[in-house]
Formats: C-alpha cells, sequence, structure tokens
C-alpha cells in the first residue's frame, strides 16, 4: 500500500530528492507461528479480533531501536502514533509538530484495533482523522504523512502558499477563480480584477471570515476568541 499515491506528484518528487523518507515495517514479519498471525479473538468475547500485544510490541521495539540509532534521544524527538478512530483530532499545530520532529512512526490498526496494554507500555499517542472509521490505519497514514510532507522546506514550490490555505490564521480559505472571466454567465468578482491589491486582501479576508461563520462555527468561534485576547 506504501508510498501509494505519496510516491507522485510533489510528495514523490520530494521523496526521490530526499528531503523526507519512509520505511515500511511488515507487522507480519514478528508473528511467532508459521501462519504469521497477528491477531487473536478478543478477552471477554465479542466480533472481531484484535492485533496481539506482544507481537505489535515487538515490531515497536525493533522500529525505536533503529530511531534510536538516528540520534532521537527521546520518544517525544521521535513519538509513536497510533491511527485511531478515538484519538485527539489531527489539526493544523499537530502537523506542524509532528514536521518538526526527527521522525514519527506510525501504527496502522486492523480488525477490532490493537490490545490496549501495548498502548498503555508503549506511551502511544492515539489521532484521529475524524469521527469515522476506515478498515484500517494505512490511509489515515497516508493523509498525516501528506499533510506533514508538504510543510516540509523545498515539498511546495512557492512557501507562501501554505501561508494562506485553510486553518493557517484559524479560518478556512476564501474562493479561488482563474480563466475564463465569464463562464456559464457567472463572472469572476470585479475586486479580484481590479488590480487593487489592498482591496483584493481585504476582500479574501473577509470571504473567509463568511464562509467559516457559515460552515465551521466552531472554528469562528475560535477564531473570534483569539482576536479578543489579542486585543
Amino acid at each position: 500500500m506504501f508510498p501509494g499515491p505519496l510516491g507522485v506528484s510533489l510528495a514523490g518528487k520530494a521523496l526521490d530528492k530526499g528531503l523526507w523518507a519512509m520505511d515500511v515495517v511488515q507487522i507480519r514479519d514478528y508473528a511467532t507461528d508459521k501462519h504469521r498471525a497477528v491477531d487473536a479473538p478478543p478477552a471477554g468475547g465479542g466480533p472481531g479480533m484484535v492485533m496481539r500485544a506482544d507481537i505489535l510490541a515487538a515490531a515497536i521495539d525493533d522500529v525505536s531501536r533503529d530511531a534510536e540509532n538516528r540520534d532521537a534521544e527521546s520518544r517525544d524527538e521521535w513519538p509513536l502514533v497510533y491511527l485511531s478512530p478515538r484519538g485527539k483530532r489531527l489539526d493544523r499545530n499537530m502537523v506542524r509538530d509532528f514536521a518538526a520532529k526527527k521522525g514519527i512512526t506510525l501504527i496502522c490498526g486492523r480488525f477490532e484495533g490493537v490490545d490496549e496494554r501495548v498502548l498503555e507500555g508503549r506511551d502511544i499517542i492515539e489521532v484521529s482523522l475524524g469521527d469515522f472509521v476506515l478498515s484500517g490505519g494505512e490511509l489515515a497514514a497516508m493523509a498525516l504523512m501528506d499533510a506533514v510532507v508538504r510543510t516540509i522546506p523545498g515539498v511546495i514550490g512557492d512557501a507562501a502558499t501554505l501561508d494562506e490555505e485553510s486553518f493557517e490564521v484559524g479560518l478556512l480559505e476564501y474562493p479561488h477563480y482563474t480563466r475564463p472571466r465569464i463562464w456559464e454567465g457567472r463572472e469572476i468578482p470585479a475586486v479580484l480584477q481590479s488590480g487593487h491589491h489592498g482591496k483584493i486582501k481585504e476582500w479574501r479576508r473577509r470571504r473567509s471570515e463568511d464562509l467559516t461563520q457559515t460552515r465551521r462555527p466552531d472554528l469562528w468561534k475560535n477564531y473570534i476568541h483569539g482576536k479578543n485576547d489579542v486585543k
């Protein structure tokens, strides 16, 4: 499954240039039986299967030793992250924080999840993409990786692009337009054709505020609160 979409476009070019790197570890390689099984029925009964703590821990410990060999002196410098619906919601601040680390170990669960003891015993951070469930953690890991990789200097051609994206100032991004000037009777807003940079900037900020207030009242509330704190 890896690198998948991370091997193409901007992320793929950056991977080829060595701006970032990834190692994929197959958890089944740490299984102890001929079938390479990594799961077992849940204690107490119930549907599905659960990833075993001993096998997953063996994989994690092996990867953690590799991280230590890359001069990661503490878990904070190279965190262990388990993609889980019950984790803390991934946001811009978390992405920036991950990008500043020496590395991240992402754990992709399957089945009903993983044995709780390995999460506790290895000080693993749980991170969620949202209030929904995927068949496995691989797609979630790719999304997190893409969000982090694109913040690495040199990956995005124009670094200023990152400064105006959604969430960078606590707002959703303003609408974009390009040629043709009129399409199906809809014309590009006149202010964007005026050449007046001050008015364009003001219009974009106002549209960002309008969109955020309408579509993400939770973000709007935090934005207003932040503005009041600054004042």
